[in-house]
């Protein structure tokens, strides 16, 4: 089994972006807005079987959508 794909919603210079596989997208002062951005990324990536996860910087828990 593949491993999990995971995207991260970080918080760096005032601003939030996507981080997955050490590069960054979907820069936004919209914390709301880049977690759209990386759940609709981890979906996209999902559609084919392959497990994924969105973290998000300062919260306890997360989201997590893919099959095991």
């Amino acid at each position: 089994m593949p491993a999990t794909l995971v995207f991260s919603v970080i918080q760096q210079d005032g601003a939030w972006s996507v981080e997955h596989q050490g590069r960054f997208s979907n820069r936004s002062r919209e914390k709301a807005e880049v977690v759209a951005s990386a759940t609709k990324l981890a979906r996209a990536a999902a559609t084919g079987g392959q497990a994924t996860q969105v973290r998000i910087e300062g919260e306890t828990g997360y989201f997590a959508h893919g099959r095991d």
